[in-house]
This record gives C-alpha cells, sequence and structure tokens, in this order.
C-alpha cells in the first residue's frame, strides 16, 4: 500500500525526543529547576528514551520497506 505508519510515528518521537533531550542537556546544571523531582534530570531521561523509541521505529519502518520492495516489484516467493 501506501505510507508504513511507522515513518511518521518515527519521525515524530526523534524530534521530539531530540529537542527533549537538548533541553535536558542544557539545563543540568539547574539544580533549582530539578528540586521537584528529587534532583533527577526528567527531561534528559525521557528526551533519551523518545529519541531511541523513535530511531527504533524508523530502523523497523526502512527494514519493512525493504521486505516489501521485492514482493511489489513481481518477484514472488516459491
Amino acid at each position: 500500500m501506501g505510507l508504513d505508519i511507522r515513518w511518521p510515528i518515527g519521525l515524530m518521537f526523534t524530534l521530539i525526543g531530540a529537542l527533549l533531550t537538548g533541553y535536558g542537556a542544557f539545563t543540568g546544571s539547574d539544580a533549582e529547576m530539578y528540586k521537584r523531582s528529587l534532583g533527577i534530570n526528567i527531561d534528559l531521561i525521557w528526551g533519551i528514551v523518545l529519541l531511541l523509541f523513535g530511531l527504533a521505529m524508523l530502523v523497523l519502518a526502512s527494514l519493512g520497506k525493504s521486505k516489501t520492495a521485492g514482493t511489489e516489484a513481481g518477484i514472488k516467493k516459491s
């Protein structure tokens, strides 16, 4: 068919994860900001998690595209 849903999901999570990771990295030295979260840099941790999930979706989308490319071209497996 057309668009694999993993492409937009991967792009969205990668973009948001990169922004959140950058924000957490730049504000990591501000102890007052992370006082409510017991000094844990939640922005950095969740930014990395979102970034990894987005990259995993992009990798899976590209692997799925290469698998279906052969069957769409008329090559049939016996």
